[in-house]
């Protein structure tokens, strides 16, 4: 299954997430098929949140499944489920 998720770079203490679209098999921080854009949870600049909305909704009507924080994040953004 494909899925929609946050997969986690960044130092210690100071997380910042990719949202990616990558095969449920594989590790959290493992290859992905797309990268969609970023997330800052920390609110450390003005653009925490980047998201490629057409993308998403491509590959949600591809029926990728996105996990609960990716989908909050995504519909903050404003993508259609």
């Amino acid at each position: 299954m494909v899925k929609i998720r946050l997969s986690r770079f960044g130092s210690a203490h100071n997380p910042h997430y990719r949202i990616v679209v990558a095969d449920a098999r594989r590790p959290r921080d493992g290859g992905y098929i797309e990268n969609l854009g970023h997330y800052d949870p920390r609110k450390t600049s003005d653009n925490h949140v980047k998201i490629d909305v057409e993308r998403a909704t491509h590959w949600i009507a591809q029926g990728a499944q996105p996990t609960q924080t990716a989908k909050r994040v995504l519909k903050s953004q404003g993508v259609k489920f």
